[in-house]
């Protein structure tokens, strides 16, 4: 087991390698890690409409709540980056800044769980399924979302960026959570919306899961390695024994 973790580690820019790996191995799954923006909320429009109106604050052209799927997933300086026209990194913190503070105004206005999240969240919990969330977004900004719209349950680790632990696709956080957890990886399925994702997981020598219901496509989350896709929240019981 040292031994893949130490592969995994170096190498994880080859998802093909290990879903490889992934399809000839059958697993007892004991955890969940849920990916938070795309998986279990849909975030889309509130996080479109706080960059579209630090965009019109300075006069820039704004974009549609569709574009906003693909600059999404790397956190909020990336987020600005690829929404802004031009790429100038002198003032990029100052967009960043407006951004969280127009966010952090409006981030539930329309954000609210997918349709089957809640009954999915019922199921594993009643199968004493151990769950955790790990995104990119700011660690506790990442504690609010889902204190304030997912209370209901009771998540075994909620993680977010934290500036001593690289984001994600690094698997540096995920394999935190599973040491935390107290579970081996390979006992551990991943499920998440994005190339991003499906690259934390397999670095992590987890289950990677892509939900069709999210920001991005299946033709990315198949070729950055998802080993199993689902169209709703209900499917992923079906992985778990």
């Amino acid at each position: 087991m040292i031994y893949w973790i130490a592969i995994i580690r170096v190498n994880f820019v080859y998802p093909v390698i290990l879903s490889i790996f992934f399809q000839k191995t059958k697993m007892n799954y004991k955890a969940v890690i849920f990916d938070l923006d795309g998986t279990l909320l849909n975030s889309l429009e509130d996080i479109a409409d706080s960059a579209n109106s630090v965009l019109s604050n300075h006069d820039l052209p704004t974009h549609k709540p569709d574009d906003y799927k693909i600059f999404v997933g790397s956190g909020i300086s990336e987020l600005m980056s690829r929404a802004l026209p031009e790429k100038d990194p002198d003032t990029i913190d100052d967009y960043v800044k407006e951004f969280r503070e127009e966010y952090a105004r409006n981030w539930n206005v329309k954000t609210e769980p997918y349709a089957g999240i809640a009954a999915m969240l019922d199921e594993l919990v009643s199968r004493k399924i151990k769950i955790a969330v790990l995104s990119n977004k700011l660690h506790a900004f990442t504690k609010q979302c889902v204190d304030e719209l997912l209370p209901r349950w009771k998540f075994n680790i909620v993680m977010g960026l934290q500036n001593d632990i690289p984001p994600k696709p690094d698997p540096t956080s995920a394999l935190q959570i599973a040491k935390q957890l107290n579970i081996d990886p390979l006992h551990i399925l991943y499920v998440g919306d994005s190339d991003i994702d499906m690259k934390t997981a397999l670095a992590a020598c987890m289950h990677p899961v892509g939900v069709l219901w999210g920001f991005r496509t299946k033709k990315e989350l198949q070729k950055n390695g998802a080993k199993t896709l689902i169209e709703k929240p209900q499917e992923l019981l079906d992985l778990i024994e």
